[in-house]
């Protein structure tokens, strides 16, 4: 049976999939918000199921790295278009 934590990380999975495979298609721009918004969201839920579940340090560490490349991402994009 799928506890609450596993559907949090199968939601943030199904998240950077489904932005990754639109982005992979010319259907959805990596660098604009939707994409780096899901992205944070995705491995957050991940990392969240990670940290309050079963622990991997592996794919806690990636997680967290993508969280912050997504972070930084929409931090520089905020950036840019404030300058605009």
């Amino acid at each position: 049976m799928l506890n609450v934590l596993d559907a949090v990380g199968l939601v943030g999975v199904l998240m950077i999939l489904v932005a990754y495979a639109a982005a992979a298609m010319g259907r959805l721009d990596a660098n604009q918000p939707l994409s780096l918004l899901a992205n944070l969201i995705g491995a957050s839920l991940i990392l969240a199921s990670l940290l309050a579940g079963d622990f991997n340090l592996s794919a806690t560490v990636m997680e967290g790295a993508w969280a912050l490349v997504a972070a930084f991402g929409l931090a520089r994009w905020a950036l840019t278009r404030n300058r605009a």
